[in-house]
Protein backbone atom coordinates (compact mmCIF):
# COMPACT_ATOMS: atom_id res chain seq x y z
CA UNK A 1 0.00 0.00 0.00
CA UNK A 2 1.40 3.52 -1.24
CA UNK A 3 1.02 5.82 1.81
CA UNK A 4 0.94 9.91 1.02
CA UNK A 5 0.14 10.68 4.50
CA UNK A 6 -0.41 9.71 7.89
CA UNK A 7 -2.86 11.62 10.45
CA UNK A 8 -3.83 14.47 8.21
CA UNK A 9 -0.28 15.66 9.64
CA UNK A 10 2.87 14.02 8.09
CA UNK A 11 2.97 13.95 4.53
CA UNK A 12 5.27 11.19 3.23
CA UNK A 13 8.79 11.75 1.56
CA UNK A 14 10.47 8.73 0.89
CA UNK A 15 10.33 5.22 2.19
CA UNK A 16 13.59 4.76 3.76
CA UNK A 17 13.75 1.75 5.61
CA UNK A 18 11.56 -1.74 5.90
CA UNK A 19 11.61 -4.25 9.05
CA UNK A 20 9.74 -6.97 9.98
CA UNK A 21 6.65 -5.84 11.29
CA UNK A 22 6.85 -1.87 9.88
CA UNK A 23 8.07 0.29 7.26
CA UNK A 24 10.04 3.64 8.65
CA UNK A 25 9.17 6.91 6.41
CA UNK A 26 10.82 10.37 5.88
CA UNK A 27 8.17 12.55 6.59
CA UNK A 28 6.94 16.28 6.91
CA UNK A 29 5.65 17.30 9.92
CA UNK A 30 3.31 20.18 8.61
CA UNK A 31 2.20 21.84 11.84
CA UNK A 32 5.77 21.88 13.29
CA UNK A 33 7.44 22.22 9.75
CA UNK A 34 10.12 19.99 10.24
CA UNK A 35 11.67 16.78 8.91
CA UNK A 36 10.14 13.42 10.80
CA UNK A 37 10.78 9.55 10.74
CA UNK A 38 7.28 8.11 10.74
CA UNK A 39 6.97 4.26 11.66
CA UNK A 40 3.86 2.72 10.19
CA UNK A 41 3.05 -1.25 11.76
CA UNK A 42 1.81 -2.76 8.32
CA UNK A 43 -1.61 -3.16 8.20
CA UNK A 44 -1.98 -6.69 7.46
CA UNK A 45 -0.29 -7.00 11.14
CA UNK A 46 -2.34 -4.48 12.85
CA UNK A 47 -4.57 -7.55 13.61
CA UNK A 48 -2.01 -9.99 15.56
CA UNK A 49 -2.31 -9.07 19.33
CA UNK A 50 1.62 -10.20 19.98
CA UNK A 51 3.02 -7.69 16.85
CA UNK A 52 0.43 -5.22 18.08
CA UNK A 53 1.63 -5.37 21.88
CA UNK A 54 5.18 -5.32 20.22
CA UNK A 55 4.84 -1.86 18.37
CA UNK A 56 3.05 -0.14 21.15
CA UNK A 57 5.75 -1.46 23.77
CA UNK A 58 8.43 0.26 21.39
CA UNK A 59 6.88 3.48 21.58
CA UNK A 60 5.87 3.23 25.49
CA UNK A 61 9.69 2.05 26.48
CA UNK A 62 11.29 4.93 24.28
CA UNK A 63 9.06 7.63 25.18
CA UNK A 64 9.82 7.44 28.82
CA UNK A 65 13.74 7.64 28.10
CA UNK A 66 15.40 11.33 27.07
CA UNK A 67 18.85 11.23 26.63
CA UNK A 68 21.20 12.74 23.52
CA UNK A 69 22.01 8.95 22.72
CA UNK A 70 18.43 7.72 22.19
CA UNK A 71 16.25 8.38 19.35
CA UNK A 72 13.57 10.83 20.72
CA UNK A 73 10.01 9.90 20.68
CA UNK A 74 7.59 12.79 19.06
CA UNK A 75 3.91 11.52 18.66
CA UNK A 76 2.30 8.06 18.72
CA UNK A 77 -0.83 7.30 17.70
CA UNK A 78 -3.86 5.50 15.30
CA UNK A 79 -5.36 6.51 12.23
CA UNK A 80 -7.42 5.38 9.28
CA UNK A 81 -6.15 1.54 11.05
CA UNK A 82 -2.45 2.98 10.68
CA UNK A 83 -0.88 2.44 13.41
CA UNK A 84 2.17 4.75 13.90
CA UNK A 85 5.10 6.24 16.16
CA UNK A 86 6.93 9.53 15.30
CA UNK A 87 10.69 9.85 15.82
CA UNK A 88 13.56 12.36 15.35
CA UNK A 89 15.00 11.85 11.70
CA UNK A 90 18.56 11.00 11.86
CA UNK A 91 20.61 12.07 8.78
CA UNK A 92 23.01 8.92 8.47
CA UNK A 93 23.72 5.33 8.57
CA UNK A 94 23.95 2.52 11.14
CA UNK A 95 26.86 1.41 12.82
CA UNK A 96 26.56 -1.78 10.86
CA UNK A 97 26.61 0.19 7.72
CA UNK A 98 30.03 1.83 9.16
CA UNK A 99 31.32 -1.33 10.04
CA UNK A 100 31.17 -2.97 6.50
CA UNK A 101 32.49 0.06 5.28
CA UNK A 102 35.72 0.84 6.79
CA UNK A 103 36.09 -2.38 8.93
CA UNK A 104 37.78 -2.40 12.51
CA UNK A 105 37.64 1.25 13.91
CA UNK A 106 40.26 3.30 15.33
CA UNK A 107 40.27 2.40 19.10
CA UNK A 108 39.87 5.54 20.05
CA UNK A 109 36.61 5.72 17.86
CA UNK A 110 35.23 2.87 18.95
CA UNK A 111 35.81 3.80 22.91
CA UNK A 112 34.18 7.34 21.76
CA UNK A 113 31.18 5.02 20.15
CA UNK A 114 30.88 2.84 23.11
CA UNK A 115 30.76 5.30 25.35
CA UNK A 116 27.80 7.20 24.30
CA UNK A 117 26.34 3.66 23.40
CA UNK A 118 26.66 2.36 26.92
CA UNK A 119 25.99 5.15 28.34
CA UNK A 120 22.75 5.36 26.50
CA UNK A 121 21.64 1.80 27.63
CA UNK A 122 22.59 2.88 31.10
CA UNK A 123 19.94 5.17 30.90
CA UNK A 124 17.42 3.05 29.49
CA UNK A 125 18.50 0.85 32.71
CA UNK A 126 17.95 3.09 35.30
CA UNK A 127 14.37 3.73 34.36
CA UNK A 128 13.88 0.32 34.17
CA UNK A 129 13.56 -0.76 30.52
CA UNK A 130 16.21 -3.59 28.94
CA UNK A 131 16.45 -3.30 25.02
CA UNK A 132 17.24 -7.25 24.61
CA UNK A 133 18.08 -6.30 20.95
CA UNK A 134 21.30 -4.48 21.08
CA UNK A 135 23.25 -4.63 17.98
CA UNK A 136 24.98 -2.78 15.37
CA UNK A 137 21.85 -2.23 12.87
CA UNK A 138 19.92 -0.42 15.63
CA UNK A 139 22.65 1.76 16.24
CA UNK A 140 22.64 5.06 14.10
CA UNK A 141 25.38 7.23 13.63
CA UNK A 142 25.14 10.68 13.02
CA UNK A 143 26.89 12.96 10.31
CA UNK A 144 28.53 14.80 13.45
CA UNK A 145 29.54 11.53 15.33
CA UNK A 146 26.58 11.32 17.72
CA UNK A 147 25.04 7.96 18.72
CA UNK A 148 21.63 7.14 18.25
CA UNK A 149 20.03 3.76 20.06
CA UNK A 150 16.50 2.98 17.85
CA UNK A 151 14.61 -0.23 18.15
CA UNK A 152 12.95 -0.49 21.48
CA UNK A 153 10.03 -3.26 19.98
CA UNK A 154 11.25 -6.21 22.08
CA UNK A 155 11.95 -4.18 25.02
CA UNK A 156 11.39 -4.95 28.18
CA UNK A 157 10.31 -3.30 31.50
CA UNK A 158 11.61 -5.09 34.63
CA UNK A 159 8.29 -4.95 36.11
CA UNK A 160 6.34 -6.05 32.65
CA UNK A 161 4.65 -9.39 31.50
CA UNK A 162 7.42 -11.55 28.53
CA UNK A 163 5.58 -10.96 25.16
CA UNK A 164 6.21 -14.80 24.54
CA UNK A 165 5.25 -18.39 26.28
CA UNK A 166 8.07 -19.56 27.86
CA UNK A 167 10.67 -16.83 27.81
CA UNK A 168 10.85 -17.85 24.05
CA UNK A 169 13.99 -16.33 22.52
CA UNK A 170 14.15 -12.85 21.23
CA UNK A 171 16.65 -10.63 19.51
CA UNK A 172 19.78 -11.78 17.38
CA UNK A 173 21.57 -14.36 17.64
CA UNK A 174 25.44 -12.89 17.11
CA UNK A 175 24.98 -10.76 20.08
CA UNK A 176 22.53 -12.85 22.06
CA UNK A 177 23.93 -13.67 25.48
CA UNK A 178 24.19 -17.09 26.75
CA UNK A 179 21.47 -16.93 29.21
CA UNK A 180 18.66 -15.42 26.37
CA UNK A 181 19.68 -18.69 24.60
CA UNK A 182 18.37 -20.79 27.22
CA UNK A 183 15.59 -19.02 27.78
CA UNK A 184 15.93 -17.07 31.20
CA UNK A 185 13.88 -14.31 32.44
CA UNK A 186 15.61 -10.92 31.15
CA UNK A 187 17.87 -8.75 32.98
CA UNK A 188 20.34 -5.65 32.11
CA UNK A 189 23.21 -8.18 32.38
CA UNK A 190 22.20 -9.69 29.02
CA UNK A 191 22.41 -6.25 27.44
CA UNK A 192 26.24 -5.34 28.82
CA UNK A 193 26.92 -9.23 27.21
CA UNK A 194 25.74 -7.54 23.83
CA UNK A 195 27.60 -4.27 24.23
CA UNK A 196 30.34 -6.53 24.54
CA UNK A 197 30.17 -8.62 21.22
CA UNK A 198 29.42 -5.20 19.79
CA UNK A 199 32.76 -3.44 20.90
CA UNK A 200 34.46 -6.66 20.01
CA UNK A 201 33.46 -6.18 16.02
CA UNK A 202 33.66 -2.33 16.33
CA UNK A 203 37.56 -2.86 17.20
CA UNK A 204 37.90 -6.30 14.90
CA UNK A 205 35.66 -5.48 11.69
CA UNK A 206 33.37 -8.44 12.46
CA UNK A 207 31.62 -10.87 15.05
CA UNK A 208 33.25 -13.31 17.18
CA UNK A 209 30.99 -16.31 16.39
CA UNK A 210 29.47 -17.45 13.30
CA UNK A 211 27.34 -20.15 12.17
CA UNK A 212 24.96 -21.65 9.67
CA UNK A 213 21.95 -21.21 11.78
CA UNK A 214 21.43 -18.94 14.79
CA UNK A 215 21.04 -21.97 16.74
CA UNK A 216 24.82 -23.08 15.90
CA UNK A 217 25.73 -19.64 16.54
CA UNK A 218 23.55 -19.42 19.58
CA UNK A 219 25.37 -22.79 21.12
CA UNK A 220 28.89 -21.17 20.00
CA UNK A 221 27.95 -18.42 22.83
CA UNK A 222 27.24 -20.57 25.49
CA UNK A 223 30.41 -22.89 25.08
CA UNK A 224 32.90 -20.99 22.62
CA UNK A 225 35.74 -19.18 24.27
CA UNK A 226 35.44 -15.76 23.27
CA UNK A 227 38.86 -14.97 20.64
CA UNK A 228 41.40 -12.60 21.55
CA UNK A 229 40.96 -8.99 20.21
CA UNK A 230 44.53 -8.27 20.53
CA UNK A 231 45.14 -11.34 18.15
CA UNK A 232 43.34 -9.67 15.44
CA UNK A 233 45.37 -5.98 16.48
CA UNK A 234 48.02 -6.23 18.71
CA UNK A 235 47.59 -2.46 19.09
CA UNK A 236 44.96 -2.65 20.68
CA UNK A 237 45.53 -1.96 24.31
CA UNK A 238 45.56 -4.84 27.35
CA UNK A 239 42.67 -1.97 29.24
CA UNK A 240 40.32 -1.96 26.45
CA UNK A 241 40.58 -6.08 25.22
CA UNK A 242 39.80 -6.24 28.94
CA UNK A 243 36.36 -4.39 28.76
CA UNK A 244 35.45 -6.78 26.00
CA UNK A 245 36.48 -9.73 27.63
CA UNK A 246 34.13 -8.51 31.21
CA UNK A 247 31.33 -7.16 29.29
CA UNK A 248 30.90 -10.52 27.15
CA UNK A 249 31.81 -13.07 30.19
CA UNK A 250 29.38 -16.16 29.61
CA UNK A 251 28.58 -16.04 33.64
CA UNK A 252 26.47 -12.86 34.28
CA UNK A 253 28.09 -12.55 37.69
CA UNK A 254 31.27 -11.72 36.47
CA UNK A 255 30.21 -9.28 33.88
CA UNK A 256 29.64 -5.52 34.58
CA UNK A 257 27.14 -5.20 37.36
CA UNK A 258 25.83 -1.86 35.82
CA UNK A 259 26.16 -0.54 32.39
CA UNK A 260 26.87 2.71 34.60
CA UNK A 261 29.96 0.81 35.56
CA UNK A 262 31.06 0.06 32.09
CA UNK A 263 30.58 3.36 31.31
CA UNK A 264 33.37 4.34 34.26
CA UNK A 265 35.47 1.77 32.77
CA UNK A 266 35.55 3.06 29.27
CA UNK A 267 36.40 6.72 30.04
CA UNK A 268 39.58 5.80 31.96
CA UNK A 269 41.03 2.79 29.45
CA UNK A 270 42.86 4.90 27.11
CA UNK A 271 44.68 7.05 29.94
CA UNK A 272 48.11 6.06 30.65
CA UNK A 273 47.71 5.25 33.77
CA UNK A 274 46.25 1.85 32.52
CA UNK A 275 48.89 1.64 29.88
CA UNK A 276 50.80 -1.80 31.58
CA UNK A 277 47.05 -3.23 32.57
CA UNK A 278 47.60 -6.71 32.87
CA UNK A 279 44.87 -9.33 31.44
CA UNK A 280 41.74 -10.14 32.70
CA UNK A 281 41.21 -13.88 33.45
CA UNK A 282 37.84 -14.96 34.14
CA UNK A 283 37.00 -18.62 35.23
CA UNK A 284 36.08 -20.99 31.93
CA UNK A 285 32.67 -21.91 31.96
CA UNK A 286 30.64 -23.79 29.48
CA UNK A 287 27.40 -23.88 29.39
CA UNK A 288 24.24 -25.81 27.77
CA UNK A 289 20.92 -25.07 26.17
CA UNK A 290 19.56 -25.75 29.50
CA UNK A 291 21.99 -23.84 31.44
CA UNK A 292 24.04 -26.70 33.20
CA UNK A 293 27.28 -25.65 33.59
CA UNK A 294 29.05 -29.30 34.65
CA UNK A 295 28.79 -32.59 33.41
CA UNK A 296 26.45 -34.62 35.09
CA UNK A 297 27.48 -37.65 37.63
CA UNK A 298 27.48 -40.92 36.30
CA UNK A 299 25.17 -43.56 38.20
CA UNK A 300 27.72 -45.15 40.90
CA UNK A 301 28.26 -48.87 39.94
CA UNK A 302 29.47 -51.54 42.89
CA UNK A 303 32.52 -53.64 42.33
CA UNK A 304 30.68 -56.70 41.60
CA UNK A 305 29.03 -55.01 38.52
CA UNK A 306 32.39 -53.94 37.45
CA UNK A 307 34.20 -57.03 38.07
CA UNK A 308 30.74 -59.03 36.17
CA UNK A 309 30.80 -56.50 32.86
CA UNK A 310 35.22 -57.45 32.84
CA UNK A 311 34.14 -60.87 31.87
CA UNK A 312 32.51 -60.12 28.26
CA UNK A 313 35.42 -57.57 27.72
CA UNK A 314 37.75 -60.17 26.14
CA UNK A 315 35.46 -61.34 23.34
CA UNK A 316 33.70 -58.28 22.94
CA UNK A 317 36.59 -56.45 22.01
CA UNK A 318 37.13 -59.19 19.25
CA UNK A 319 33.77 -59.14 18.19
CA UNK A 320 33.99 -55.27 17.72
CA UNK A 321 36.87 -55.62 15.74
CA UNK A 322 35.63 -58.08 13.30
CA UNK A 323 32.19 -56.40 12.88
CA UNK A 324 33.98 -53.04 12.11
CA UNK A 325 35.78 -54.51 9.52
CA UNK A 326 32.71 -56.27 8.13
CA UNK A 327 31.08 -53.03 8.00
CA UNK A 328 34.31 -51.42 6.96
CA UNK A 329 34.51 -53.55 4.08
CA UNK A 330 30.45 -53.43 2.78
CA UNK A 331 30.96 -49.83 3.41
CA UNK A 332 33.84 -49.45 1.79
CA UNK A 333 32.36 -51.11 -1.18
CA UNK A 334 28.70 -49.82 -1.65
CA UNK A 335 29.48 -45.79 -0.58
CA UNK A 336 27.19 -45.73 2.25
CA UNK A 337 30.56 -45.54 5.22
CA UNK A 338 31.31 -41.94 5.28
CA UNK A 339 33.96 -41.33 7.95
CA UNK A 340 35.95 -37.88 7.88
CA UNK A 341 39.51 -38.05 6.82
CA UNK A 342 38.64 -41.96 5.94
CA UNK A 343 38.01 -43.56 2.09
CA UNK A 344 38.19 -39.72 1.15
CA UNK A 345 35.45 -38.31 2.99
CA UNK A 346 35.48 -34.97 5.28
CA UNK A 347 33.20 -32.78 6.92
CA UNK A 348 32.19 -29.94 5.16
CA UNK A 349 33.55 -26.89 6.47
CA UNK A 350 31.07 -23.36 6.99
CA UNK A 351 32.03 -20.55 4.72
CA UNK A 352 29.31 -18.60 5.48
CA UNK A 353 30.19 -14.43 5.89
CA UNK A 354 33.60 -14.96 4.65
CA UNK A 355 35.50 -13.46 1.35
CA UNK A 356 35.91 -15.64 -1.57
CA UNK A 357 39.62 -16.29 -0.72
CA UNK A 358 38.75 -16.92 2.42
CA UNK A 359 36.22 -19.69 1.58
CA UNK A 360 38.57 -21.47 -0.44
CA UNK A 361 41.29 -21.65 2.04
CA UNK A 362 38.64 -22.49 4.38
CA UNK A 363 38.05 -25.53 2.10
CA UNK A 364 41.46 -26.27 1.24
CA UNK A 365 42.50 -26.24 5.36
CA UNK A 366 39.54 -28.85 5.14
CA UNK A 367 41.21 -31.26 2.21
CA UNK A 368 38.53 -30.00 -0.42
CA UNK A 369 39.53 -29.44 -4.21
CA UNK A 370 39.09 -25.83 -4.43
CA UNK A 371 38.93 -26.61 -7.97
CA UNK A 372 35.32 -28.41 -7.25
CA UNK A 373 34.32 -24.88 -6.38
CA UNK A 374 31.98 -22.57 -8.99
CA UNK A 375 30.56 -19.40 -7.92
CA UNK A 376 27.26 -17.67 -8.55
CA UNK A 377 26.34 -14.19 -7.00
CA UNK A 378 23.10 -12.50 -5.75
CA UNK A 379 22.19 -9.18 -3.93
CA UNK A 380 21.91 -9.48 -0.62
CA UNK A 381 20.77 -6.67 1.94
CA UNK A 382 23.04 -8.33 5.16
CA UNK A 383 26.04 -9.19 3.97
CA UNK A 384 28.83 -6.99 2.26
CA UNK A 385 29.88 -7.31 -1.62
CA UNK A 386 31.37 -10.74 -1.98
CA UNK A 387 30.63 -12.48 0.93
CA UNK A 388 29.32 -16.29 0.81
CA UNK A 389 25.93 -15.80 1.35
CA UNK A 390 25.13 -19.81 1.07
CA UNK A 391 26.58 -23.06 -0.02
CA UNK A 392 25.44 -25.69 -1.97
CA UNK A 393 26.19 -28.31 0.51
CA UNK A 394 25.65 -27.57 4.64
CA UNK A 395 28.14 -27.60 7.11
CA UNK A 396 28.42 -30.56 8.56
CA UNK A 397 28.10 -33.19 6.03
CA UNK A 398 30.59 -35.50 5.68
CA UNK A 399 30.77 -35.67 1.69
CA UNK A 400 33.52 -36.59 -0.45
CA UNK A 401 36.61 -34.27 -1.00
CA UNK A 402 36.22 -33.97 -4.52
CA UNK A 403 32.15 -33.09 -4.49
CA UNK A 404 31.08 -30.61 -6.28
CA UNK A 405 30.43 -27.37 -4.23
CA UNK A 406 28.17 -23.82 -5.41
CA UNK A 407 28.90 -20.95 -3.29
CA UNK A 408 26.50 -17.78 -3.49
CA UNK A 409 28.07 -14.72 -2.88
CA UNK A 410 26.60 -11.68 -2.30
CA UNK A 411 26.99 -8.66 -5.38
CA UNK A 412 26.40 -6.09 -2.35
CA UNK A 413 23.11 -4.70 -1.59
CA UNK A 414 19.78 -4.20 -3.58
CA UNK A 415 18.48 -0.72 -4.09
CA UNK A 416 15.17 0.38 -2.31
CA UNK A 417 13.37 1.96 -5.00
CA UNK A 418 12.48 6.05 -3.52
CA UNK A 419 8.90 7.42 -4.12
CA UNK A 420 9.71 9.41 -7.33
CA UNK A 421 6.67 11.35 -7.63
CA UNK A 422 6.47 14.88 -7.22
CA UNK A 423 10.16 15.13 -7.90
CA UNK A 424 11.39 16.14 -11.54
CA UNK A 425 12.46 13.53 -14.11
CA UNK A 426 15.98 14.85 -13.92
CA UNK A 427 16.03 13.97 -10.17
CA UNK A 428 15.08 10.32 -10.87
CA UNK A 429 17.58 10.20 -14.06
CA UNK A 430 20.61 11.70 -11.24
CA UNK A 431 19.54 9.62 -8.55
CA UNK A 432 19.47 6.71 -10.50
CA UNK A 433 22.72 7.09 -11.80
CA UNK A 434 23.91 7.94 -8.61
CA UNK A 435 23.41 4.47 -7.09
CA UNK A 436 24.41 2.85 -10.36
CA UNK A 437 20.74 1.42 -10.73
CA UNK A 438 20.23 0.15 -14.39
CA UNK A 439 16.82 0.94 -14.85
CA UNK A 440 15.16 1.91 -18.30
CA UNK A 441 12.10 5.02 -18.32
CA UNK A 442 9.54 5.08 -20.22
CA UNK A 443 8.11 8.61 -19.99
CA UNK A 444 4.82 9.01 -20.67
CA UNK A 445 3.76 13.32 -20.85
CA UNK A 446 0.39 14.42 -20.01
CA UNK A 447 -1.28 17.67 -19.66
CA UNK A 448 -1.84 18.68 -15.96
CA UNK A 449 -3.56 21.67 -14.70
CA UNK A 450 -2.10 23.83 -12.46
CA UNK A 451 0.87 22.13 -12.18
CA UNK A 452 4.71 22.73 -13.75
CA UNK A 453 6.17 20.77 -16.79
CA UNK A 454 8.77 18.08 -15.95
CA UNK A 455 7.04 16.68 -12.49
CA UNK A 456 6.54 13.02 -12.00
CA UNK A 457 3.12 12.68 -11.57
CA UNK A 458 2.64 8.55 -11.54
CA UNK A 459 5.04 5.70 -10.96
CA UNK A 460 4.63 2.41 -12.29
CA UNK A 461 6.29 -0.93 -12.79
CA UNK A 462 9.00 -0.21 -9.80
CA UNK A 463 6.87 1.20 -7.34
CA UNK A 464 8.16 2.68 -4.13
CA UNK A 465 9.38 0.33 -1.25
CA UNK A 466 9.93 -2.69 -3.66
CA UNK A 467 13.99 -3.77 -4.28
CA UNK A 468 16.52 -4.18 -7.10
CA UNK A 469 19.41 -5.79 -7.98
CA UNK A 470 21.18 -2.67 -9.46
CA UNK A 471 23.27 -4.94 -12.00
CA UNK A 472 20.25 -6.25 -13.73
CA UNK A 473 17.73 -4.25 -16.16
CA UNK A 474 14.40 -3.21 -14.80
CA UNK A 475 11.68 -0.80 -16.42
CA UNK A 476 9.93 1.81 -14.98
CA UNK A 477 7.21 4.04 -16.33
CA UNK A 478 6.76 7.78 -15.36
CA UNK A 479 4.02 10.08 -16.30
CA UNK A 480 5.50 13.28 -16.55
CA UNK A 481 3.72 16.48 -16.17
CA UNK A 482 3.82 18.86 -19.73
CA UNK A 483 1.73 22.06 -19.93
CA UNK A 484 -1.97 20.75 -21.10
CA UNK A 485 -3.83 21.80 -24.78
CA UNK A 486 -6.85 22.85 -25.28
CA UNK A 487 -8.83 22.84 -28.34
CA UNK A 488 -11.14 25.88 -27.85
CA UNK A 489 -14.94 24.34 -28.06
CA UNK A 490 -17.64 26.48 -29.96
CA UNK A 491 -19.93 25.41 -26.62
CA UNK A 492 -18.16 28.50 -24.91
CA UNK A 493 -19.84 30.92 -26.93
CA UNK A 494 -23.20 31.73 -25.32
CA UNK A 495 -22.21 30.31 -22.01
CA UNK A 496 -22.17 32.66 -19.05
CA UNK A 497 -18.64 34.22 -19.17
CA UNK A 498 -17.97 33.45 -15.50
CA UNK A 499 -19.18 29.76 -16.11
CA UNK A 500 -17.02 29.43 -19.12
CA UNK A 501 -13.83 31.09 -17.17
CA UNK A 502 -14.27 28.24 -14.46
CA UNK A 503 -14.18 25.40 -17.58
CA UNK A 504 -11.02 26.56 -18.85
CA UNK A 505 -9.43 27.00 -15.61
CA UNK A 506 -10.57 23.58 -15.11
CA UNK A 507 -8.45 22.25 -17.64
CA UNK A 508 -5.52 24.09 -16.67
CA UNK A 509 -5.90 27.66 -18.43
CA UNK A 510 -5.04 30.63 -17.45
CA UNK A 511 -8.48 33.22 -18.38
CA UNK A 512 -8.89 36.80 -18.61
CA UNK A 513 -12.07 38.62 -19.24
CA UNK A 514 -13.30 41.54 -21.47
CA UNK A 515 -16.53 43.32 -21.45
CA UNK A 516 -17.63 44.75 -24.67
CA UNK A 517 -20.78 44.27 -25.83
CA UNK A 518 -23.62 46.18 -23.24
CA UNK A 519 -24.04 44.98 -19.89
CA UNK A 520 -25.08 41.29 -20.66
CA UNK A 521 -22.74 38.19 -19.37
CA UNK A 522 -22.28 35.95 -22.87
CA UNK A 523 -19.67 35.20 -24.23
CA UNK A 524 -19.63 36.07 -27.19
CA UNK A 525 -15.71 36.28 -28.23
CA UNK A 526 -13.02 34.07 -27.74
CA UNK A 527 -9.11 34.89 -28.32
CA UNK A 528 -7.38 32.49 -29.46
CA UNK A 529 -10.52 31.61 -31.77
CA UNK A 530 -12.97 28.71 -31.47
CA UNK A 531 -10.95 25.72 -33.47
CA UNK A 532 -7.70 26.75 -32.06
CA UNK A 533 -5.58 24.15 -30.23
CA UNK A 534 -3.86 26.76 -27.34
CA UNK A 535 -0.68 25.41 -25.01
CA UNK A 536 -0.89 26.59 -21.27
CA UNK A 537 2.77 28.15 -21.25
CA UNK A 538 3.42 30.32 -17.49
CA UNK A 539 1.45 32.93 -16.75
CA UNK A 540 1.97 35.44 -19.80
CA UNK A 541 -0.54 32.83 -21.83
CA UNK A 542 -4.17 33.58 -21.48
CA UNK A 543 -7.37 32.97 -23.25
CA UNK A 544 -8.86 36.14 -23.45
CA UNK A 545 -13.17 35.71 -23.12
CA UNK A 546 -15.40 38.40 -24.70
CA UNK A 547 -18.79 39.28 -23.59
Amino acid sequence: MLIKEVANRYTIIALIGQGGMADVYKAFDTILNRIVAVKVLRSKLSDDPMTLVRFQREAYAASKLSHPNIIDIYDVGEADGLHYIVMEFVRGRTLKQLVAQRGALDVPEAVAIMKQLTSAVSHAHEHHIIHRDIKPQNVLIKDDGTVKITDFGIAVANDSVQLTWNNAVMGSAHYLAPEQAQGKEPDPKIDIYSLGIVFYELLTGDVPFKGASPTEIAVQHLRSELPSCRKFNPDIPQAVENIVIRAAAKDPAERYATARDMVQDLNTCLSPARAQEAPLHLKTVTLDLKGRNEPRPKPAGTKKKALSRAKGIGMGILAGVVLFLLVLFAGSATGLLRIPGFLGYQTMPSTLGQTQDEALATLADASFDPDRVTFEYKVDDSLEKGRVISQSVNAGRVVAQDSPLVLTLSKGPSFLIPDYTGGTLEDVREDLEAHGVNVVLDVVYRGEPNTNPGIVLEQNELIPGSRVDPEEQNHMTLVISEYPSITISPELIGMDVDAAKRLLNDQGAAVITRQQYGQGTTVVRVDPPVGSVYTQEGTDSVITLYY
